[in-house]
């Protein structure tokens, strides 16, 4: 098949290349490089740099709705679509067939968010779709899907690279079956969507009157990036492991329990102790490191949620 392939972070980058060596990609359409970090680097997306090892053309519009004509023109036999980041005008997905690569058993999950989300929900399983596009977002008819184990130790990126994997083996026999004549659609149930929207920066603090549980999964999803953030003496410090403590007390929320070989801090309902972490201008670091000398961080000191 001939196809047009849009898609922006890892998660994206096994779909990709399975087309790359079972089809004819015509264009890799990815977002545009971005500054990062305080020395705002310029960085290329994953979908990018795995483009240009295999010299894949390469078109990074800044917003797709006003520039697909470059597309349309090519008249790919499909468009595929996994993580891109931004809506198709209705013109691009009346122009051919689209499907969609996306990190969660729809209904359930629509948005750009789905991995991070059933971290924080605490589920123990969740799984890839492949659909077709529509107007709506992340609302078109199921293709296939395919169940992934959430493992107790998994954070955003080990699972997320799980399921990479899994959606690309899933699309893979899905266009096998396209090419087979066998096109399945199930209409999605609109009584069963719920969503997870794009992380923004709010969604990052740590509300330490929150369930321990919670806070603890929400440390998973935002692991390794961004982080999940709390502020104390106006410093913030990013989460990026943690476990819930055998540990009773029954303390303030986001009192500092104990700075002696454990970090240890009070939730609403339990204590968490907090296996990695970053202070602000610093590196990241094992808790157990961190705590030998430092002195951000006392005993009886409170972390609160940032603004």
């Amino acid at each position: 098949m001939k196809i047009v392939f849009l898609g922006t972070p890892e998660f994206a980058v096994p779909s990709l290349k399975m087309l790359h060596e079972n089809h004819e990609v015509l264009l890799v359409v990815t977002q545009p490089d971005r500054q990062v970090g305080r020395k705002k680097e310029m960085v290329k997306s994953p979908v990018k740099v795995y483009a240009e090892r295999v010299n894949l053309p390469i078109f990074q519009p800044e917003k797709i709705k006003k520039d697909d004509q470059r597309i349309i023109d090519l008249k790919p036999d499909l468009i595929i679509t996994a993580a891109y980041g931004q809506m198709l005008s209705n013109r691009l997905l009346e122009s051919t067939k689209a499907l969609n690569v996306h990190g969660s058993l729809l209904p359930k999950y629509r948005g750009g968010a789905p991995i991070q989300y059933a971290l924080f929900d605490g589920l123990e399983e969740t799984g890839v779709t492949v659909m077709y596009m529509a107007p709506k977002m992340d609302s078109g008819d199921i293709i296939k899907q395919e169940k992934v184990m959430i493992n107790k130790d998994d954070n955003y990126k080990t699972l997320m690279l799980r399921m990479s994997f899994a959606g690309a083996n899933l699309l893979r026999s899905v266009l096998d079956d396209l090419n087979r004549g066998i096109e399945d659609r199930i209409p999605q149930n609109e009584d069963d969507v719920s969503f997870a929207y794009t992380i923004k920066r709010d969604d990052e603090w740590i509300d330490f009157n929150d369930d321990a549980k919670r806070i603890v999964n929400k440390i998973r999803g935002l692991s390794p990036e961004p982080g999940a953030s709390s502020i104390i003496h106006q410093i913030t410090v990013k989460f990026y492991q943690a476990k819930i403590s055998d540990i009773m007390e029954h303390k303030e929320p986001g009192v500092v329990l104990s700075v002696d070989k454990k970090l240890l801090i009070q939730a609403n309902d339990g204590v968490i102790e907090i296996l990695e972490l970053q202070v602000a201008g610093k590196k990241k670091i094992d808790a157990k490191a961190f705590l030998n000398g430092q002195q951000v961080i006392k005993k009886g000191d409170r972390f609160q949620k940032g603004e």
